[in-house]
């Protein structure tokens, strides 16, 4: 396992256990193979937007594409015959009110979440951009390299997941033995 590995498995380790210990995943977090396919491509569209931000804004760089993952995993739930048809589901959800404001869009048009529901996502949202960031800077990986720009998008990756995973979870999918 090289080291940009196993630091997307230490910030998954981390991600899991903090959103484990807030009630908002199971141990066996929940799968959902349309949505984790749909990663590459959304990963791939969000890049320019996301480094952009990423040096003055990180966690809402990072922040971002979590709110993403749940989005997509909302869209499946609801109607992944429609959703599924359309190329580019960070690009749909973006435009509809601008990259600034791609958080509060997901919460309040997709998750359809208001008051303190509304405001705990965004804390929950906060916090994890925020463990993603410094266990990222911890690493030290040298800014413009090949390694920084991997890590990078491995952060992305994990918080998409992460994003997918509370939201499944949210919605009452639980992998439990039966």
């Amino acid at each position: 396992m090289d080291r940009i590995e196993e630091f997307e498995v230490a910030l998954h380790g981390d991600l899991k256990q903090y959103l484990m210990e807030q009630g908002e995943v199971d141990e066996h977090m929940p799968e959902c193979p349309d949505v984790e396919e749909r990663w590459q491509g959304i990963g791939e569209a969000y890049l320019a937007d996301g480094i952009r931000e990423f040096q003055q804004y990180p966690t809402a760089s990072l922040g971002w594409m979590m709110y993403i993952g749940m989005a997509i995993a909302r869209f499946w739930d609801e109607d992944w015959n429609l959703y599924s048809h359309i190329a580019n589901l960070y690009v749909m959800l973006r435009d509809k009110r601008g990259y600034d404001n791609l958080d509060e869009y997901v919460r309040e048009d997709v998750l359809l979440l208001r008051g303190d529901a509304f405001d705990q996502t965004e804390s929950l949202v906060s916090e994890c951009a925020s463990r993603t960031h410094t266990l990222l800077m911890r690493q030290n990986f040298e800014p413009g390299t090949v390694d920084a720009m991997k890590a990078y998008v491995a952060c992305l990756r994990q918080l998409y997941l992460m994003g997918m995973s509370v939201e499944l979870h949210r919605l009452g999918y639980h992998m439990e033995s039966l």
